[in-house]
């Protein structure tokens, strides 16, 4: 059983409160995390396909395609042709999605100011460092390399 300060074990459990508090906020504007995690990312990159925010969003594609459903059946995003490939959806927010980006920005404003209460900047830089520093260890790591023999192929 891990203790209290294992570093897995706290960055797997700061994850997982940070994921209940996104969804309990979100829920609260009518969207799941999901969802807001897809406006975000059009916010950002307008013109996304439906495959491209899958990866992004690390979910299959079907996945993708049903949350956008729905933010299509509230208006906030539509699908629109690829001029270069028929097979393509790009997709776009429309102007009723502005507002609820506004308050999505809100609530991260202040999951980020509840998060960090009482943590000084400096502290805040180095804790940042490190996770960015943790993040390219751990990346690094998932670079393809030699097959892994098993047990009994080594003796």
């Amino acid at each position: 059983m891990p203790n209290q300060t294992d570093p897995l074990f706290l960055i797997h459990d700061l994850a997982r409160q940070l994921r209940l508090d996104a969804d309990r906020r979100a829920g609260c504007h009518g969207l799941t995390r999901a969802q807001w995690v897809i406006l975000f990312w059009l916010d950002r990159q307008p013109g996304l396909s439906q495959k491209e925010l899958a990866e992004l969003v690390e979910v299959e594609p079907i996945t993708i395609a049903r949350l956008v459903d729905r933010l299509e059946a509230h208006g906030f995003v539509e699908r629109r042709g690829d001029p270069g490939d028929r097979r393509v959806w790009r997709l776009h927010l429309l102007p009723p999605a502005a507002p609820v980006l506004a308050a999505l920005h809100a609530e991260r404003t202040a999951m980020l100011a509840n998060l960090t209460r009482g943590l000084p900047p400096e502290t805040l830089a180095i804790v940042a460092d490190a996770l960015v520093r943790m993040k390219a260890n751990v990346v690094a790591g998932l670079r393809p390399r030699d097959p892994v023999l098993a047990p009994q192929e080594i003796a």
